[in-house]
């Protein structure tokens, strides 16, 4: 399992790389909170540990951008601030737990666990909308009881519509969540890999479920 570090102490990210790596996961490290989320928004991670206080954008700006871009990975905020006011902002801004520097790894390590543990157990890892069906857990896409190879973007831009629960999604949420922010089309990406989507899963049950809505962006619903 992968987890994202977005902390800009370098001496801390030292010390969390060793201990992570020591309870068997795989690390990633982003110093700024540009750099986090630009890391969090183009690959899947078990887990993100989110500084507040960053260079550039700050660790709120982060976890409430990632959410309202449907990346729902646990977030664990890290502080030096311990006043109520300044968790419940953290914990509004999206994140699913928040520890008080210095703390200890062994309290990192066992908050960790209960994430993902709890984590394991929601429902939410299974989407389905008509016979479509997306399960996270395993990563795999069926329609009509017939898995659908995609690819990583395509799952992405499926894993954004789903999540939508009917309601027409933008152009520019869209690319942010399959390409990552910032990214400038050149070539029409976006209507070229939804129509790539559209055809795989069409090819299985010829009723439509990805719509173009004019102006906006793109709906899936029966």
């Amino acid at each position: 399992m992968a987890i994202l570090i977005i902390e800009d102490e370098r001496k801390l990210v030292d010390i969390l790389k060793i201990g992570l790596k020591g309870e068997r996961f795989s690390v990633e490290v982003a110093y700024s909170g540009e750099e986090g989320l630009e890391k969090a928004m183009k690959n899947e991670y078990s887990l993100i540990i989110l500084d507040i206080m960053l260079p550039g954008k700050d660790g709120i700006l982060v976890s409430k951008e990632l959410r309202e871009h449907h990346i729902h990975t646990p977030i664990i905020m890290l502080t030096a601030k311990g006043s109520i006011e300044d968790r419940v902002i953290g914990l509004n801004a999206g994140a699913d737990d928040y520890l008080i520097k210095p703390f200890s790894l062994k309290e990192l390590f066992a908050r960790i666990r209960v994430i993902l543990r709890r984590r394991k157990t929601t429902d939410s890892d299974i989407i389905k909308i008509a016979d479509l069906i997306m399960d996270k857990k395993k990563h795999e896409v069926t329609r009509a009881g017939r898995v659908i190879p995609l690819t990583p973007k395509e799952y992405k831009l499926l894993d954004v519509l789903l999540s939508g629960n009917g309601e027409a999604i933008n152009r520019r949420k869209l690319i942010d969540h399959a390409w990552g922010p910032g990214f400038k089309e050149t070539n029409n990406e976006l209507n070229v890999h939804i129509k790539y989507l559209r055809t795989k899963i069409n090819e299985i049950n010829k009723k439509p479920l990805i719509h173009t809505i004019r102006s906006v962006g793109f709906i899936l619903k029966e």
